[in-house]
């Protein structure tokens, strides 16, 4: 485990948690401390006295860049966003105790782009789930795109062996690949919702790996390849979500709050442990907390 102390002001403290929570598992305020998240593989703890604490398996992501640094990709990414084509990758569902995980990359013409404009194509988070589905057709129809689907039963088999920031990156990078393989190049500005380092992704996803790819955080609030990439990667996990429901005649409660240990606990009263990894990432907390 790796530890980062970072120095910041409450500005950079509040801009840090409305980036991560959506992503916390939970969230506690131990006393001299403004909030304490808990991620699938980090913990984050940002005391009053400005200093923030990142604790777990990959950390570097989740480092602020400097005020001159922020201005500057600011400008660069204006410019690159405004620029078609573009592609883009995102993921979902790596904050959701039940259901799958889902990546998709995808590539936007300048045609396609006026026409998924109007529709008023933005971050997936924004849209309501009906927007999505209704999103998620027409992107395909005028879109090459690449959606992979990680079941939960093989998310907990895979997990064994990698971290989420090794599997999410070697997701990403099989996504790319499949997208060269339809659209036969990539553009110049060809962007990954980022996660962790460019360095450490490229470790993860191996000596192949697709380069050259640009690695911007909030890219799906900034270009429209990458919200229309994370628009189909929760395209696809609606879809999933729905035959889950369907399989086993029950409603699941999506993030990984109180309400998903309560439905984890009704799961549990008439389903096995086994059965249980078949709907759900296991080495979430909620596991232990419903397991009681």
């Amino acid at each position: 485990m790796s530890t980062v102390v970072k120095k910041y002001d409450k500005a950079q403290i509040d801009a840090l948690y409305q980036r991560i929570r959506s992503q916390a598992q939970r969230e506690t305020h131990p006393q001299y401390t403004w909030w304490q998240l808990k991620l699938p593989e980090t913990t984050i703890t940002a005391y009053t006295s400005g200093k923030v604490v990142f604790q777990g398996q990959e950390t570097s992501w989740l480092e602020e860049a400097s005020p001159a640094e922020t201005r500057s990709e600011d400008t660069r990414s204006r410019t690159a966003a405004d620029t078609f084509p573009q592609a883009g990758s995102d993921e979902v569902g790596t904050g959701d105790y039940f259901g799958p995980m889902t990546v998709a990359a995808c590539l936007v013409s300048e045609e396609a782009a006026g026409q998924l404009q109007k529709m008023e194509i933005t971050d997936s988070k924004k849209m309501t789930d009906a927007a999505i589905r209704k999103a998620g057709p027409v992107i395909r129809r005028l879109c090459p795109h690449s959606i992979l689907v990680v079941s939960p039963e093989k998310y907990n088999e895979v997990h064994l062996h990698h971290n989420i920031v090794d599997m999410k990156a070697r997701l990403h990078d099989q996504a790319w690949k499949h997208l060269v393989k339809k659209a036969g190049r990539l553009p110049e500005v060809s962007v990954v919702d980022q996660f962790v380092q460019e360095k450490s992704y490229y470790k993860y996803a191996g000596p192949d790996a697709v380069r050259p790819l640009r690695f911007e955080t909030k890219a799906e609030s900034r270009y429209l390849a990458v919200a229309a990439a994370s628009v189909l990667a929760r395209e696809a996990f609606l879809k999933y979500w729905d035959d889950m429901e369907d399989r086993w005649q029950m409603h699941f409660q999506k993030g990984a709050g109180p309400a998903v240990d309560k439905c984890g606990r009704l799961f549990l009263e008439t389903h096995s442990r086994e059965e249980l990894g078949k709907v759900a990432k296991l080495h979430f907390r909620n596991t232990e907390k419903i397991s009681r």
